[in-house]
């Protein structure tokens, strides 16, 4: 039996499924997931070097290609997504909950419908979740999220003018922090350095590594080094050139490159 990266609902959730039959890449299934009979894409094989780079991917099961009525129905249900969240936006006025509505998402078999919510505490929405099982007729599950999440499913486009990584290919979202940005020597105004959420960028992970490499190949900025120019200090570092700017005993300044370095006297503070 083979198996295949899927990626399914509107968190875009990605499964490791088993198929009895071969599916291309880009392949719309139908397939069963702990959520129910659900539309998704096929990615991949989901070969063991694959599946390693996952962190604890659900499973589920291909049970058939998509056909011509499987996508009849999914845009069916997809256009009635308005009216939903409509409703549903009604009802949480009406009962004055502390909550705000992000999207509404019905799973391809009907087994239920979820509703996605941000909120700044907990909030008691047992009375609402009981209108919607009586006006539907099926399971609703609340799903409270945060702010990142609901970029994902929300925002269009990023600062870069491409469509934003949560939306795309990131099936996860990264830890980024403040040191990262000053690493890069990225510009430190929240506002450009901010993602549609209001969070650090994502993209700010994606060169740290390289960053971290390199900046641990030479002395960081406040470091007392010996060149062949004599005893200086690390006044500034370039990391992706290799290059330090030094002072010098006689209070030259120059730009020279790290392999001028000969000692390392004093290390100075690091980003």
């Amino acid at each position: 039996m083979s198996r295949f990266v899927v990626r399914c609902g509107r968190m875009r959730t990605l499964y490791v499924m088993s198929s009895k039959g071969e599916h291309p890449r880009g392949r719309i299934v139908i397939a069963r997931t702990n959520r129910g009979l659900e539309r998704g894409e096929v990615l991949c094989e989901a070969t063991d070097r694959v599946v390693a780079q996952m962190k604890d991917p659900p499973s589920g099961t291909i049970q058939r290609d998509a056909t011509t009525a499987d996508e009849n129905e999914y845009r069916h249900l997809e256009g009635r997504i308005p009216k939903d969240f409509e409703l549903c936006k009604r009802f949480i006025q009406e009962m004055k909950l502390p909550m705000t509505l992000v999207d509404v998402e019905r799973i391809f078999g009907g087994e239920q419908i979820i509703i996605y919510y941000t909120a700044e505490d907990r909030v008691d929405f047992r009375e609402l979740v009981k209108r919607l099982s009586g006006e539907y007729q099926t399971r609703i599950e609340m799903r409270q999220i945060g702010a990142r999440d609901e970029a994902k499913l929300l925002a269009d486009f990023g600062d870069c003018g491409k469509p934003v990584c949560c939306n795309t290919h990131l099936h996860g979202m990264p830890p980024v922090s403040m040191r990262m940005a000053k690493l890069q020597k990225a510009t430190l105004d929240p506002n450009k350095i901010s993602g549609r959420c209001g969070r650090l960028k994502c993209c700010l992970r994606y060169e740290n590594d390289t960053y971290e490499e390199l900046a641990a190949a030479i002395p960081p900025a406040g470091s007392e080094i010996v060149t062949p120019h004599g005893r200086s200090r690390v006044l500034n570092v370039e990391i992706l050139s290799q290059q330090l700017l030094i002072q010098t005993e006689d209070n030259r300044r120059l730009l020279i490159p790290a392999s001028e370095c000969l000692t390392v006297l004093k290390r100075g503070q690091e980003f």
